[in-house]
């Protein structure tokens, strides 16, 4: 079976690039709290959301709807109402992080397939069944801190479809348990949806070179010319003694495009690409390369090379997680 690639959609037109780009499925969300990638322009309203499944649907694709936030106690019928209207949007399954909330999709909602968030940071066999058995969970997407072998004994161990990460903005922290951004802005990932929110990022220019803060904190300095990576703490670029460089990760994106044999045999059902965030011709471009990719794979052609170092953060890649050079 070929591999899925679930793309992004920020927006209507990024849906129906993805689409016409050749996605399997595209994941999107409502314009309000209930998704993690709340940001103003940004994502769906109710209207959209059911124009969006139809087109999707009439080109042979799957639509997902990310409802991946934490409900605030006392607001839970926000959610549930998100919920509701996925369903009556005729989306293929919902994406949910919140105990709670699968709890109450799988009771209110039983016919709306659910997938789990990897907001939810399921990493072993035992709470992936556990949620598989609990709340018929039919699909989970891993966090981005497994290697290949991690991942085909979770697949030895389960039969719940599980969805990885290939490209776009990596997170080296258990995915939504990240606190150091949560101290410099105030906010919640799982909550607002962002480590390194728009409005507490500051570029100011000193002697030539740029200077970036975050929440009032310096966290990168690059000289004149240099590619210049979207701040977040984790990549950020540190002095400690008379030692300068990057704590956990160098500011780079996944690129996991090499891997998808690898992937295949350890049993992956679906092939993840961040970035809703991004634009529709950025979209595009990363879809039609994993498709020709799943493509090729698929009728025994070799993997084309990718063209897609210019769209990565700081004009560079990595494998991250999945071979875990940094062990």
């Amino acid at each position: 079976m070929v591999m899925e690639i679930v793309c992004p959609a920020g927006t209507p037109a990024a849906l129906r690039a993805a689409v016409k780009a050749g996605a399997h499925t595209v994941y999107c969300g409502f314009n309000d709290e209930t998704n993690a990638r709340n940001f103003p322009g940004l994502n769906f309203d109710r209207a959209e959301m059911r124009a969006g499944v139809a087109f999707a649907h009439d080109h042979g694709a799957k639509v997902l709807v990310a409802i991946n936030t934490f409900p605030r106690a006392g607001s839970e019928a926000i959610w549930h109402r998100a919920v509701a209207d996925a369903e009556t949007c005729g989306a293929d399954a919902v994406i949910l992080a919140d105990i709670g909330l699968l709890d109450y999709a799988a009771c209110s909602h039983p016919g709306l397939r659910r997938h789990l968030s990897v907001q939810a940071a399921a990493a072993n066999a035992d709470v992936i069944n556990f949620y598989a058995e609990t709340f018929d969970v039919k699909r989970v997407v891993l966090p981005r801190v497994l290697s290949v072998p991690e991942i085909a004994a979770i697949n030895a161990e389960t039969e719940v479809e599980t969805e990885v990460f290939v490209f776009g903005g990596l997170c080296v922290m258990a995915e939504g348990r990240c606190s150091l951004s949560s101290y410099a802005t105030g906010l919640s990932p799982n909550m607002n949806g962002v480590c390194s929110p728009a409005s507490h990022v500051e570029y100011q220019n000193d002697q030539g070179a740029l200077n970036t803060r975050l929440g009032g904190y310096l966290i990168h300095r690059v000289e004149r010319n240099q590619p210049a990576p979207y701040p977040t703490l984790c990549k950020g670029c540190f002095s400690a003694g008379e030692k300068t460089g990057h704590l956990f990760e160098d500011p780079v994106s996944l690129n996991a495009e090499r891997l998808i044999p690898q992937l295949q045999k350890a049993g992956v059902t679906a092939l993840k690409i961040e970035g809703r965030q991004r634009s529709k011709s950025y979209v595009a471009q990363v879809v039609r390369n994993f498709r020709a990719a799943v493509d090729a794979l698929e009728a025994g052609r070799p993997l084309p090379e990718g063209m897609l170092a210019r769209l990565s953060e700081g004009q560079a890649m990595t494998t991250g997680a999945y071979k875990k050079t940094w062990r």
